[in-house]
């Protein structure tokens, strides 16, 4: 019975935070009770526990989690600087001819958010307040218009500068040297954020790719925009365009060139943002002060489910959960394959559950360092991760992104219209995984060359 606690752990965990109890409060109390328990028993040794100070120390001390509020801040900045809109109204007016003209600058601006915000609420909301009233009006159907506005919102999970590939790659770096040290290296390699973010350039310029040829494809069968009488003021254009273009360019050429790391990127992605917004007199003290707030709430947020999940860590590996993986992946025919294959599914099946971060924080630590130790390409495994949590938020019941539009659509626009809108591109983000599964050099060659 003992041997099962891991599993018995793991599976009260997932219960407890689908019936809807905070994430942090669940890892943390849950892990504790069980902790108890089999102390109790003779089956766990308390001074597991006793590590839990040290944990939390490093969390605070981790200057690379300093980019989760810096880049927050600057999404919110964004978003309230109103470059959305402006960029969508240039776009729409650009591609306003074309069959699927609006779908395409959705996806456009959508991408060109998502490598400056990196915030999926706000660009799924902000999409379907913009551009579902217009898509509606020229007769595209719900499904294909609200799966486009909510795919493209989730760009923001793998397009750098991600909240998500922050918390991956930092979950990554711990990883990677833990099986690098179980393997006996210890003067173990690192892995940084910044190798996450240029690995995820390329899959990320490829998935937007996939979107607009699947837009180009599938509106054959919609309706043919109006004539485009509007002229191209390209002065404005350019004025809507090139401003987000330099603020990406700073944020993620100084990474890719190494003048900077992500952190102090993200610092100055954070001040041009505040820059921007006051030369475009769209800020005033007000503003700043809730995106302050916002920005505050979200860390708080991150840090307290940092440190359930070190709770959660500690007492799944006191209970030997840790060397059961290990011993299950050795067990599994098909050796490395068949270990990825598992572990992806289980990320994706999950993702019709539970939220990215608790699926970060949960199965990610538990499953990584085991497949590190086979040999796993860090940086590949890092964005084919990324990859799967995206699917979590197009993923019914409980896509994130789905609720996000579901809030801001009228409510002739049916439920289900938008679980139909997104299945499509739930498959391209399967097929983009197979690619990179299939070519993980798509992944790994330009972290490589940057490196030598």
């Amino acid at each position: 019975m003992i041997e099962l606690a891991p599993l018995l752990l793991f599976l009260s965990v997932c219960l407890l935070l689908m019936a809807g109890y905070p994430v942090a409060l669940t890892l943390g109390g849950a892990s504790f009770l069980f902790a108890i328990v089999g102390a109790s028993v003779g089956a766990f040794d308390m001074s597991f526990i006793e590590l839990l100070p040290n944990r939390v120390f490093g969390t605070v001390e981790n200057t690379t989690l300093i980019a989760v509020p810096l880049f927050v801040f600057m999404g919110v900045l964004l978003e309230k600087s109103k470059i959305a809109e402006e960029l969508l109204e240039s776009m729409s007016r650009l591609f306003g001819g074309i069959r699927g003209g609006i779908a395409i600058s959705v996806v456009i601006v959508g991408a060109l958010l998502a490598a400056s915000t990196g915030i999926v609420g706000a660009t799924v909301v902000t999409m379907g307040l913009m551009s579902l009233p217009a898509m509606t009006k020229q007769g595209y159907s719900h499904s294909f218009s609200t799966g486009t506005i909510c795919a493209t919102g989730t760009l923001g999970q793998i397009i750098p500068p991600s909240i998500a590939l922050v918390l991956l790659g930092d979950i990554m770096s711990s990883a990677y040297q833990e099986a690098q040290m179980s393997m006996g290296i210890f003067s173990p390699k690192p892995v940084s954020v910044g190798d996450l973010f240029v690995g995820a350039l390329v899959p990320g310029a490829i998935l937007v790719g996939m979107y607009l040829i699947y837009i180009l494809i599938a509106a054959r069968w919609q309706p043919k925009p109006p004539a485009n009488t509007t002229a191209i003021h390209w002065p404005s254009l350019l004025s809507a365009l090139v401003p987000p273009l330099v603020l990406i360019g700073l944020v993620l050429g100084s990474i890719i060139m190494g003048a900077a790391t992500p952190t102090e990127a993200a610092g100055v992605g954070a001040l041009g943002a505040l820059i921007l917004g006051l030369v475009r007199r769209r800020l005033d003290w007000q503003i700043i002060t809730q995106a302050l707030r916002q920005s505050t709430q979200v860390t708080a947020m991150v840090f307290l489910i940092l440190v359930g999940a070190a709770m959660f860590s500690l007492v799944f590996r006191g209970f030997g959960g840790e060397e059961q993986i290990h011993a299950l992946f050795e067990w599994l025919p098909g050796g490395q394959v068949a270990a990825i294959l598992m572990v992806m599914v289980i990320i994706f099946v999950l993702g019709f559950i539970l939220d990215f971060i608790e699926i970060t924080f949960v199965v990610v630590p538990l499953f990584a360092p085991a497949l590190l130790a086979m040999g796993v390409d860090p940086v590949w495994l890092g964005v084919m991760i990324a990859v799967n949590l995206q699917t979590s938020f197009l993923t019914p019941p409980f896509g994130f992104a789905l609720f996000y539009l579901r809030g801001v659509a009228p409510a002739t626009v049916a439920t289900k219209s938008i679980y139909k809108g997104v299945m499509p591109y739930i498959a391209i983000q399967i097929l983009l995984m197979a690619l990179l599964a299939l070519f993980p050099e798509l992944v790994t060659e330009l972290p490589a060359s940057l490196r030598d």
